[in-house]
């Protein structure tokens, strides 16, 4: 019997980092991160539209998501959004009410969402200011009530140094959640020092549509290239979690984030 050629779909769970390759694109500076970012927001909510559907966008927290938010609330881009077609949600928020200033959302609001004619009902942030075990199993809910199975059009994260991305810190029971799609814990060691946080998880953000990276700054490079490049590690890179077998990555990357990445070649380069 002659052997039949094996289609690639059969090699697809072997060479997954050659078949689920994340873009990554290298720009001047956080400006040109945020007007990238921009761009790909407007072209994903005007394909939502034309579909005839909402359009679905996770919020991160951070100094280079707000650069994007307040791109997003200048005129220019104002404009090319449909607000009452699009519906915001965050993917992780601190143990605070909306008004302080670690709030993801009183970020949010503050660069965009008092500057944008969304209906305030399109909006879903996470109430920080409860117990947040009751915070996630609240929003939790919601998300599966939203898109059962399903999750966001796209989802906006960060990188922090330790390699954590929205508040899935290394070590922690979040890591390893499998079963839920928010989760509330106690973080010994966050970018805020010891702090409750409620954030999305992997499973759940691994079925965006879409993941959009935003990273820039010396200190991220090693931690970048430890995601993209490195042996799985997701307890000390829970980034990695995030799995471009399952969702379509983007990394936007400033040059001092970037490190030692060749964008000619697409490659890291020997020290």
């Amino acid at each position: 019997m002659q052997n039949l050629p094996l289609l690639v779909s059969d090699f697809r769970s072997n060479l997954h980092p050659i078949m689920s390759l994340p873009e990554i694109k290298v720009l001047p500076d956080i400006p040109a991160i945020a007007l990238e970012a921009a761009e790909r927001i407007v072209a994903a909510a005007a394909a939502a539209v034309r579909e005839g559907r909402m359009f679905s966008l996770s919020l991160s927290g951070g100094s280079t998501p707000k650069a994007l938010y307040e791109l997003l609330a200048s005129s220019h881009y104002r404009s090319q959004i449909d607000w009452v077609h699009t519906e915001l949600f965050f993917g992780d928020e601190r143990g605070v009410p909306p008004d302080h200033p670690d709030s993801n959302y009183a970020m949010a609001y503050r660069a965009l969402l008092s500057k944008v004619p969304i209906p305030g009902d399109n909006i879903y942030r996470i109430r920080g200011e409860i117990e947040a075990t009751e915070a996630a199993k609240e929003y939790g809910l919601m998300l599966k009530e939203k898109f059962g199975s399903g999750g966001v059009d796209l989802a906006l994260l960060g990188l922090g140094a330790d390699g954590h991305t929205a508040s899935l810190f290394p070590g922690t029971p979040a890591v390893r959640e499998q079963d839920h799609r928010m989760v509330g814990q106690l973080v010994e060691n966050s970018t805020t020092g010891k702090s409750w946080r409620i954030t999305m998880t992997a499973p759940f953000l691994n079925r965006s549509r879409a993941v959009l990276f935003m990273v820039a700054g010396t200190d991220k490079s090693g931690a970048v290239q430890q995601v993209i490049e490195g042996a799985r590690e997701p307890e000390k890179f829970p980034a990695q979690l995030i799995d471009p077998a399952l969702t379509k990555i983007t990394w936007l990357l400033d040059p001092a984030a970037a490190g030692m990445y060749d964008a000619e070649e697409g490659e890291w380069s020997e020290v």
